[in-house]
């Protein structure tokens, strides 16, 4: 009798208690309207190749990210796109707890409310702890590395765990911080070829971070039609919808009106790519029309090369003609002053008139 008592409590307490699940779209909808219009950059300090570099104790840079995430506090902006590693963690995982925390008193100070990424389809297959190599010239994003490495993916049965504690232990431990805006759990799914293999990745990364219950929502961000399975289901998962698109203003504002009728927040988490017609000139001022957040790709200049274009390497010049990403060089002058006064006046920093 005693036992049949125990069992019913526990039924009576797991009936009433609430299992995480997606937001529904009136709470979503509520949450963005308590933020101000949210523009920003994806974010790396200009001294760091990758996310490993960022995050390491060797290698982290508190002076200078403060320095530089001042330099977007003067552009007005309120957020960045930050990508965490899960080499960092799982080599240091307290040592990656106090620097996030402690990347998070520096955004406080500049009124910057990041938000994470963890997981990562692009660029090299392959990553390992301690010292990065060297940049190769001209070559964009030569030392990114995809998180998980490929060899890592290889053994899910023992990666898998190591990946939930990662992604548990993160959330968990800043759930209720409101210093962050939201958790990104997966970028591009399925690039550099993966196809649709990533998807028991990307399906678990919403599972363990929902099982975490952090205040702040969940996403992952659409980025290619070419894909429709995953992109069916991160729009129907994700608490509030986030997309890339690097297109010109007409690809743009198509990409906003199919969107705008799932009813929920939009986040465009990368654009701009001046090569290729996506310019703060025509696409800031689109997104902030539409109460679309605006994210775009890359802030200083540095070790990334992301000045130069996905598809033209060009490694016997310094500087391409025409920056592909990016703002600043090193010494804060701007590549094209006209793309800061657009910045500015998207961030209301300066008046349109």
């Amino acid at each position: 009798m005693k036992k049949l008592t125990i069992l019913l409590v526990l039924a009576t307490l797991c009936a009433c208690t609430p299992k995480a699940g997606r937001w529904s779209a009136e709470k979503a909808n509520q949450w963005y309207a308590a933020q101000p219009w949210l523009s920003g950059c994806n974010f790396i300090p200009s001294n760091a190749i990758n996310q490993i570099e960022m995050w390491s104790a060797d290698t982290w840079s508190p002076e200078l990210i403060d320095k530089e995430l001042g330099w977007a506090e003067e552009l007005g902006f309120n957020t960045m796109r930050v990508f965490l590693s899960s080499v960092v963690y799982q080599n240091d995982p307290d040592g990656l707890k106090s620097r996030i925390d402690e990347f998070l008193k520096i955004c406080d100070k500049h009124d910057i409310v990041p938000l994470f990424v963890f997981f990562d389809d692009c660029w090299d297959p392959e990553s390992a702890y301690g010292k990065q190599r060297d940049p190769k010239p001209g070559i964009h994003n030569s030392g990114w590395v995809q998180d998980p490495s490929k060899a890592r993916r290889e053994d899910t049965l023992k990666t898998y765990p190591e990946l939930e504690k990662y992604v548990k232990d993160i959330v968990g431990t800043f759930r209720r911080d409101n210093r962050i805006l939201a958790w990104d759990m997966y970028n591009e799914p399925g690039n550099s070829g993966y196809g649709y293999t990533s998807f028991p990745l990307l399906k678990n990364s919403f599972k363990w971070a929902r099982e975490a219950a952090p205040s702040q929502p969940v996403t992952a961000g659409v980025w290619t039609k070419t894909l429709p399975e995953y992109n069916a289901w991160q729009l129907e998962n994700s608490d509030v919808i986030t997309f890339h698109d690097y297109g010109n203003p007409e690809r743009m504002s198509n990409t906003i009106d199919t969107l705008a009728r799932r009813g929920r927040p939009l986040i465009c988490t990368e654009y701009m790519a001046r090569t290729r017609g996506s310019l703060f000139s025509t696409i800031m001022p689109m997104l902030r029309e539409h109460n679309v957040a605006a994210i775009n790709w890359g802030f200083v200049s540095g070790k990334t090369n992301t000045i130069f274009a996905w598809d033209t390497p060009l490694p016997e010049v310094t500087e391409p003609e025409v920056w592909f990403h990016d703002i600043f060089r090193t010494d804060h002058t701007p590549y094209d002053p006209s793309d800061l006064e657009v910045i500015k006046r998207c961030n209301a920093v300066i008046s349109a008139d």
